[in-house]
């Protein structure tokens, strides 16, 4: 049986920082829905309220396009080991620019001033609703770790053709051709 919380409490915190991976999904009235797979280490519960996380390079970037248009986006955890449980957590979603004294600010309060090869921008969620679930169809897989692949492919495209060209070439826009403002001139 679901339950519905207004924000994370205590448990729901504990369960969070036990998980090894989420998964992001948002969408637009128009666009396709897109989920995608993400690692804990770069995830962070800024309160009751408020979670981000450093968003890496990609060959989209579905997540800047739809949450620019739409703001919609839900978080998902699930317990691949131990008790079954999913978590959820539903509201308006935003991009920080790796230009902005938001995201300096938030780099050196909760990434220690570090941000990994391929940090290309943080995503924020502003929390309206968390909902646990029983989980009782995940599957029980044991934890092996991360892949380097990720880091590898970062420091190849640094060396090759530089991160930031890829990303004016792969991260502008969706596949649906929605603008993701990635190279945009910040706002006054």
């Amino acid at each position: 049986m679901a339950k519905q919380y207004p924000d994370i409490d205590a448990v729901q915190h504990e369960f969070i920082l036990k998980q090894k991976i989420f998964f992001t999904a948002t969408a637009t009235a128009e666009s396709r829905v897109n989920v995608s797979p993400r690692p804990t280490d770069h995830f962070r519960i800024l309160g009751p309220n408020r979670v981000i996380y450093l968003d890496l390079t990609g060959s989209g970037n579905e997540t800047a396009a739809h949450t620019r248009i739409d703001g919609r986006m839900t978080i998902m955890f699930c317990s691949f080991e131990g008790p079954p449980k999913i978590l959820r957590l539903y509201g308006r979603g935003r991009i920080i620019r790796r230009d902005s004294a938001e995201y300096a600010t938030l780099l050196a309060d909760q990434f220690g001033n570090s941000d990994p090869l391929g940090a290309r921008q943080m995503a924020s969620l502003d929390i309206d609703l968390v909902q646990t679930s029983c989980g009782f169809g995940v599957p029980l897989f044991d934890y092996a770790g991360e892949r380097p692949t990720l880091t590898r492919w970062a420091e190849a495209k640094e060396k090759d053709i530089g991160l930031d060209a890829y990303r004016r070439q792969k991260n502008q826009f969706s596949i649906d051709g929605l603008p993701t403002g990635l190279f945009e001139e910040p706002a006054e």
